[in-house]
């Protein structure tokens, strides 16, 4: 039996702002110790009063825009009343009736193919403080941080347009790095400033309607928003054909006992937040001025940084795409190109030879200790540097790959490691002939070989040139040496 899975996601994304949404207490929560950062307002006092903050609105407003949305001329706050050990007031301060930003849209790509996947609504909130759970003596207990809690938040609801967990990978993928050009938050999902929840479902071949749909919580990496959704995907469709009673429910990701989704609870019954408007804050009123204000400052984002990549610079659509998936990566590339050392190079040539230095080695390394381009050691003027003598030939591609490892670990620039370590390129045509005597008379048969025709064998004595010079002979000029002292002989 066919099936066609049905995801919507619900993403929660921490703004970058310097304060709380409703107060002024430093958002950095991470770094502190816990409930350093807090004051009346986060604590949920009786008789203290919220105050907007600007800049939350600004940013959220700039997101819906960058997502196509339609804004709101009018927006208010609600309260959403609900009971738990980390909504210190009893209620949190969002919107449900009056989003910034509603119907709007993003385009994601998925084997080279663009989809549209609809955006319901932008609208803005306040995280929670954070419980951590802990044992002690074989009694469970939980703790409170309130650092946290009243850190501005804003929440993207996707509609329920992508098909396949790939299409939600690239959907998260893509609104990310949205959400790092313009700004408006790290979207780190590791960290916690970038969050999802997944609903799915699916539809068998020939049914009117799909499944009851499922709420899955607990991903933590785009990796397990992708395993998380093909492993309740597979699932839902075994209960199907098994017969199985479905219901509505909250399932949450447990990557710890080899990936698989637990039972959290049944939502069958809609919760009654009794929402109304927030009593404390002024609706607010956006007029057309403020919203073109706030359009005028959204920069260049993926999509158009991308295409300018391709046109501009010649990259492949894959390259461009790989480069601008996070804006790190894509200001350190267009570093690079600006350095001093690389000025008056071939614009399209050394792009792409940036390019490969970048997802290449570099990104192997990065991948290797877990870090961020943005905190590497290698800065883009170093690395111009290194991608410079490649290009003219001051030093091999084998010997830059040992370079830039050291660059890398170091942070100390090429010319100086190339120089201790005796690494530079040999272009002495005198030097190298040398070699290719030794070479020639060291391996008379394979020197024989390439006389009777058997082309392989120049490709082993090149080697050996290579392997007398510790890879430091320019190739080019070896293989015509050689050729050459081969047909004279």
């Amino acid at each position: 039996m066919n099936f066609q899975t049905v995801i919507g996601l619900e993403v929660h994304a921490q703004l970058s702002t310097q304060s709380k949404m409703f107060c002024g207490c430093s958002t950095d929560y991470a770094s502190t110790p816990p409930n350093t950062h807090v004051c009346p307002v986060c604590l949920g006092m009786p008789g203290v009063l919220p105050v907007i903050n600007r800049q939350a609105v600004e940013y959220t407003i700039m997101t819906a825009l960058a997502l196509n949305c339609a804004i709101a001329g009018y927006s208010r706050f609600d309260r959403k009343n609900y009971p738990y050990p980390d909504l210190m007031k009893g209620y949190q301060i969002s919107q449900s009736y009056y989003p910034f930003g509603e119907k709007g849209w993003m385009d994601i790509e998925i084997d080279g193919q663009k989809k549209r996947v609809g955006i319901n609504n932008v609208h803005l909130e306040e995280d929670t403080a954070k419980l951590t759970h802990q044992n002690a003596g074989g009694e469970a207990y939980s703790v409170v941080d309130v650092n946290r809690a009243g850190t501005p938040l804003i929440e993207i609801v996707g509609d329920p347009d992508l098909r396949s967990p790939e299409e939600a990978r690239q959907y998260l993928m893509t609104l990310r790095a949205i959400l790092q050009y313009i700004g408006a938050s790290a979207a780190n999902m590791e960290e916690g400033s970038f969050r999802c929840d997944a609903n799915i479902s699916v539809l068998p071949e020939g049914a009117s309607k799909t499944t009851p749909k499922v709420e899955v919580k607990n991903m933590n990496s785009f990796r397990a928003v992708f395993r998380a959704l093909e492993y309740e995907a597979d699932r839902i469709r075994k209960a199907y054909i098994n017969g199985e009673k479905m219901i509505q429910e909250t399932r949450g990701w447990i990557e710890e006992q080899g990936g698989k989704t637990v039972s959290q609870r049944s939502k069958e019954y809609a919760h009654d937040y009794r929402y109304f408007p927030e009593p404390d804050l002024p609706p607010l009123e956006l007029s057309k001025e403020y919203i073109q204000e706030v359009k005028n400052k959204i920069p260049e984002l993926p999509e158009a940084r991308r295409d300018r990549f391709i046109a501009g610079l010649g990259l492949s659509q894959y390259d461009a795409g790989l480069l601008t998936t996070t804006k790190s990566m894509a200001d350190y590339f267009e570093k690079c190109l600006n350095t001093s050392a690389l000025a008056g190079q071939p614009l399209k040539e050394m792009a792409k030879a940036v390019s490969n230095w970048l997802l290449g080695e570099f990104s192997r390394l990065l991948n290797a200790t877990g870090s961020e381009i943005n905190t590497a050691k290698v800065n883009p003027e170093h690395l111009g540097q290194l991608v410079a003598l490649v290009m003219k030939s001051s030093i091999s591609g084998t010997s830059a790959k040992e370079v830039f490892e050291e660059m890398f670990n170091t942070g100390r620039p090429a010319a100086e490691i190339i120089s201790r370590r005796g690494l530079s390129q040999i272009s002495d045509t005198a030097e190298i002939e040398n070699v290719i005597k030794q070479v020639v008379a060291a391996n008379t048969q394979p020197v024989a070989d390439y006389k009777a025709g058997k082309s392989q064998a120049m490709t082993f004595l090149v080697g050996q040139v290579m392997r007398l010079t510790k890879g430091r002979a320019n190739a080019k000029i070896v293989n015509e040496l050689l050729k050459k002292k081969l047909e004279e002989g």
